[in-house]
C-alpha cells in the first residue's frame, strides 16, 4: 500500500502515476478502501466520517456554498467521535460507502502539511540523509502530508504552534505554505476523493505501517523547502493549506 521513490530522479512521476491509477474508486470496488481505513486506525490514527464530492464541484453536505467541499467531517462532534476502534470503523465504512474519512490530529499524531513540490524536495533530502520518515500522503490538489508523533500539550502554552500557522500574515514570511495540524485540527486520510477533476484523491505515498517520527526531525527540511518554493512560486494556490474547520 506504500512506496518510496528514494530520491532518485525520474521515479517521482512514475510513482505518482501508479498511485493515481489505484485511486479510491477502484479501492472501493475491491475492498481495499476498508482495508486502508482499518490499517490507518490500526496504526493509531483516530478516524471519523467526512463529506464526499457531489457533481459540479459540490459537497455532499447540505451547506450552501460549502467552503471546503468533501474535506470536512460529517459531525460537529468529530473530535470526540474520532476513534481507532476496528468495529466502529468497519461499520462506518460499510454503511457509508461514499464517505471520505478524516483523522483528528493532536491526540495520537500531528501532520505537517506542505505544498507538493516543497514536500517532494524535502522528502528526497530526508531519505537521502537516512532520516526516519513516517507515513506520507499526497493530495492531488497540490499538498503533501507528513504524519508524525504529536507534540502533546506543552507546559508553556506560548510555545504552542497552532494549526493555523500559515494563516496569519505575521508568520507567512517565516513559515510560508506550512500548516502544522495539531490540537483541534484534522486532515483527510487516504483513500479520500476530492471534488473537481475525475480521479483526484488523497492517497498514501508511504503507508501507515511506517512508524511515526518526531516532528522536529522533519521540520527544518520542510520549512527550508517551503521557503524556496514560496520564493520561486509566489502565486501558487497550493501555498494555502486546507481550512481546518467547516
Amino acid at each position: 500500500m506504500s512506496a518510496e521513490f528514494g530520491g532518485r530522479t525520474g521515479l517521482w512521476g512514475k510513482l505518482s502515476q501508479r498511485l493515481r491509477g489505484s485511486g479510491p474508486s477502484e479501492a472501493a470496488d475491491s475492498g481495499d478502501r476498508e482495508a486502508l481505513l482499518l490499517a490507518a486506525a490500526g496504526a493509531g490514527l483516530p478516524l471519523a466520517p467526512a463529506a464526499y464530492p457531489a457533481p459540479g464541484y459540490r459537497c455532499s453536505c447540505d451547506r450552501v456554498g460549502c467552503p471546503t467541499p468533501a474535506r470536512h467531517p460529517v459531525s460537529f462532534a468529530w473530535q470526540t467521535q474520532s476513534t481507532t476502534d476496528r468495529a466502529q470503523v468497519e461499520r462506518w465504512a460499510r454503511h457509508q460507502p461514499q464517505a471520505n474519512f478524516i483523522t483528528a490530529t493532536g491526540a495520537a499524531h500531528d501532520v505537517l502539511d506542505v505544498p507538493l513540490e516543497a514536500g517532494r524536495e524535502a522528502l528526497e533530502r530526508l531519505l537521502d540523509s537516512g532520516v526516519e520518515v513516517g507515513p506520507v500522503a499526497v493530495s492531488d490538489d497540490g499538498r503533501m502530508l507528513f504524519f508524525t508523533l504529536t507534540r502533546g500539550t506543552p507546559e508553556d502554552e506560548d510555545e504552542w504552534w497552532p494549526c493555523e500557522l500559515d494563516c496569519h500574515p505575521e508568520t507567512m514570511d517565516e513559515h510560508p505554505g506550512l500548516r502544522w495540524h495539531c490540537r483541534g485540527s484534522y486532515v483527510l486520510v487516504p483513500p479520500s476523493r476530492l471534488p473537481g477533476d475525475e480521479g483526484q484523491s488523497v492517497h498514501w505515498l508511504r503507508g501507515p505501517e511506517h512508524p511515526l517520527p518526531d516532528p522536529l526531525t522533519l521540520l527544518e527540511p520542510l520549512t527550508d523547502a517551503c521557503a524556496r518554493h514560496a520564493g520561486e512560486h509566489p502565486a501558487d494556490p497550493a501555498q494555502t493549506a486546507w481550512p481546518s474547520r467547516r
